[in-house]
């Protein structure tokens, strides 16, 4: 085995852990190219309007290359069982409805049944779900229904927070690409890379860089409603898969690493009850949208969100091997920060000055 210090290896069940993430990254890659052409072929063309960033026609099936990518990672590294061929037909799911909505969208309502209908069967099937949780010093069990309904009510709540937060190019792809590397690196700190979930993490990580080598800005092509919900759903499933290994030990490490779009779609949800607005209701207020209006560019709005997300992340890290002072630092400092940020825009209420300046 190849070693990174005492105790920790880089490979799993065998395999490098740099040749599963170049095999899925040169993939990915390619299988964009792929992704492109049916876009075009199907009318799956995401046209530019006032509520939309880009200002050009462009293709939005990236989801399929990613999806492609992870099922190709999946048969040369995976390993079947009835686990793995739950999250297969819940991914299958998940994908096949965002292609259809790509298309030509759907109504909200069946996006969601569906979106329930691929959780479901990861967590009844493949039998993935919440049996205990400790947060913030409390240890909590949970009778088979309730960590049943949680884990459901979980999947479906990242996949759509990760769909929301898919507002500029390479945005979401970026977020979900560091939250995988999070998990991987925490998976070879505590050496447990053996488990499913730090397979589909590198996986997915891989197929997930892969795409922004496409869809960085200026984007090429868009993932679409294929891609980010698929992005939410792995994610979400592999939070639940690592407490099941214990690479994952307290519900604090998902919640902190997806801070950013958890606190965008919660935000999101608060603005529009306080408008009296439907909370599906789109609008431009999301904090990228903010960022946007403070006078930074796209591709610097981006490295901005990439690097509140990185600090999410250490957080996490730090709390994982025992350092609690740092991680509380840290996580007071980013708390501080996102308190200024809601009370210097509008992305919870709207502010007299609309024009802010840095």
């Amino acid at each position: 085995m190849i070693l990174l210090g005492e105790g920790m290896n880089l490979e799993v069940n065998g395999y490098s852990i740099y040749l599963i993430l170049l095999v899925t990254i040169i993939s990915s890659y390619l299988l964009t190219y792929l992704a492109k052409r049916i876009a075009h072929h199907v009318g799956a063309i995401d046209e530019p309007n006032e509520r939309k960033v880009h200002k050009v026609p462009m293709p939005r099936c990236g989801g399929l290359a990613i999806f492609g990518a992870f099922i190709i990672g999946y048969m040369i590294y995976g390993e079947p069982t009835t686990q793995m061929l739950s999250i297969l037909i819940g991914a299958f799911i998940i994908v096949l409805t965002g292609f259809i909505d790509d298309i030509k969208p759907i109504r909200a309502r069946t996006k969601f049944l569906f979106q329930i209908l691929a959780a479901s069967i990861v967590v009844f099937y493949g039998s993935t779900y919440f049996t205990e949780i400790t947060f913030l010093g409390l240890h909590l069990n949970f009778s088979y229904w309730i960590g049943t309904v949680l884990s459901v009510i979980f999947i479906v709540a990242i996949a759509n927070a990760i769909n929301l937060i898919d507002g500029l190019d390479g945005l979401a792809a970026g977020i979900s690409a560091i939250n995988f590397a999070t998990i991987a690196i925490i998976a070879i700190i505590l050496n447990k890379i053996g488990g499913l979930d730090i397979i589909l993490s590198l996986i997915m990580l891989g197929a997930t860089i892969g795409f922004l080598g496409h869809n960085s800005p200026p984007a090429k092509i868009f993932m679409g409603d294929s891609g980010s919900l698929f992005l939410g759903f792995m994610i979400a499933v592999i939070s639940l898969l690592g407490f099941k290994m214990a690479t994952i030990t307290s519900l604090i490490v998902p919640l902190v690493i997806l801070a950013i779009p958890i606190f965008d779609t919660l935000f999101a949800i608060l603005r529009r009850l306080l408008k009296g607005e439907s909370i599906g209701k789109p609008d431009k207020d999301h904090l990228h949208h903010q960022l946007l209006k403070m006078n930074f560019s796209a591709r610097k709005t981006i490295l901005i969100i990439y690097f509140i997300n990185i600090l999410f992340s250490t957080v996490s890290i730090f709390y994982v091997i025992g350092d609690n002072k740092i991680a509380i630092i840290l996580y007071i400092i980013l708390m501080i920060i996102l308190l200024f940020f809601v009370l210097k825009t509008d992305i919870l209420f709207k502010h007299k000055n609309k024009k802010i300046h840095v």
